[in-house]
């Protein structure tokens, strides 16, 4: 398969969204009956922003998720801030590493033209994609059951994690705008979308068309692992250079999830698939 550039056009409105300083932005809550109130005020943001009927009623749709609230409100928590080796990090959602490995490592074998022209293209290996596509959502197998916008915008009103992604919930709406999810769609707790658990602003940052069939979907998994060989690509990744704990690449894996834990369970895991 070829890969070719992308050809889903990101709106000036929506990288306007993304750069501009949001002057009239939402007052951040610490109370869930508070959610209405910065459901109104995000609405203002929003309309200046660009976004159209579709994306404003899935914003009036949207409900407070109550996962992302019981996540964020009790951040002590949450297992990426106590230290876990790789090992222990794999098997809280596996039965153990080498199976984590072996399905990787199926994965990889199954879809190896399409990773090595992801490879050839961004310079990122298949390893490590394979890694993150299967802690991310079992290489498909689950994306996540939280509303996006839903989860995108209860994010985004939070006060420990505001102003960080108020623009992902102001992406997911545009995303709705242009038919890439509708307000019913489902994903991870805090608004991911699809095979790769994106986050609103990066797929509109990164997204790219892996398939060649002329459409950035986060829910194709070659448009996916591309889009994510993307991100990393520009968030520093060089080819051909060591990702292990304490290289320049390695660094780079805290662009895609901030968590220490997170970071070396991938480069671990993505050691051993490459064996």
């Amino acid at each position: 398969m070829t890969l070719k550039p992308a050809t889903l056009r990101i709106a000036a409105l929506v990288t306007g969204v993304l750069l501009a300083t949001q002057v009239h932005a939402a007052s951040c809550i610490t109370s869930k009956g508070q959610f209405g109130t910065y459901k109104q005020q995000l609405a203002q943001v929003a309309a200046s922003s660009g976004v159209r009927q579709r994306g404003m009623q899935a914003l009036q749709q949207a409900r407070l998720s109550g996962i992302t609230w019981r996540f964020e409100s009790n951040p002590a928590s949450q297992s990426s801030m106590r230290y876990r080796s790789p090992e222990q990090f794999l098997k809280s959602r596996f039965s153990s590493v080498n199976a984590f490995v072996s399905g990787a490592k199926r994965k990889l074998k199954q879809n190896a033209r399409l990773f090595r022209n992801i490879e050839k293209r961004y310079g990122v290996p298949g390893s490590i994609l394979v890694a993150i596509w299967g802690y991310e959502t079992n290489w498909g197998g689950f994306k996540g059951k939280t509303p996006i916008v839903s989860g995108a915008v209860t994010l985004a009103s939070y006060c420990r994690r505001y102003p960080r992604f108020e623009d992902d919930a102001i992406a997911a709406l545009q995303l709705v705008d242009r038919g890439l999810i509708t307000g019913s769609s489902r994903g991870g707790p805090s608004g991911e979308l699809g095979h790769m658990q994106f986050l609103a602003g990066n797929w509109v940052r990164f997204g790219v068309d892996g398939s060649g069939d002329g459409r950035a979907d986060p829910n194709n998994a070659a448009d996916a692992l591309a889009s994510a060989a993307n991100m990393l690509r520009k968030s520093g990744w060089r080819g051909g250079r060591s990702f292990a704990e304490g290289s320049a690449n390695f660094r780079v894996l805290s662009k895609w999830n901030d968590s220490g834990n997170y970071q070396r369970a991938i480069a671990y895991a993505a050691g051993l698939i490459g064996q």
